[in-house]
């Protein structure tokens, strides 16, 4: 029953009409993610301001409704965030989905990724909606941000 509430209006629009799926120029670093268990794929990029910041934001790649609409989520919340700000939101936003981290305070952090939160009683599904926020972290640990400071 937990997933008929994921599939609102809400929802289906970030599947329906994504605001950051197409191909970025300009990018700063992309990182591709693969969920192995069900073959969705992405490739997620973002454009570093010059203080630092998440300029843009966009992926392509295909796979499920979650996995489309999770990273399209996670793309508006990042933006105008700095790297360690965007990595902390992906921690937060994976201990939600396991359903390790319940402190609303916390969660509000998330804002709209909030809609994902029953993903916890679903636990076929937790790699879905985790595969945009894994690559995002991945990729700026691993690949921005070595240069700078």
């Amino acid at each position: 029953m937990a997933e008929m509430n994921l599939y609102n209006a809400q929802f289906m629009d970030h599947v329906h009409n994504p605001d950051y799926k197409y191909q970025m120029d300009d990018v700063t670093c992309s990182h591709e993610g693969i969920n192995p268990s069900c073959g969705d794929e992405l490739t997620f990029s973002v454009r570093l301001a010059d203080d630092g910041t998440i300029e843009e934001a966009a992926f392509t790649g295909h796979g499920c409704a979650i996995s489309q609409a999770s990273a399209d989520i996670m793309s508006d919340l990042i933006v105008d965030k700095t790297p360690e700000e965007a990595i902390e939101l992906c921690k937060l936003f994976m201990g939600m989905v396991r359903g390790e981290i319940t402190d609303e305070a916390e969660l509000a952090k998330l804002d709209e990724a909030q809609l994902l939160r029953d993903i916890s009683h679903m636990p076929a599904r937790v790699k879905c909606a985790e595969l945009a926020w894994r690559t995002l972290e991945e990729m700026l640990e691993e690949h921005c941000g070595k240069d700078g400071e």
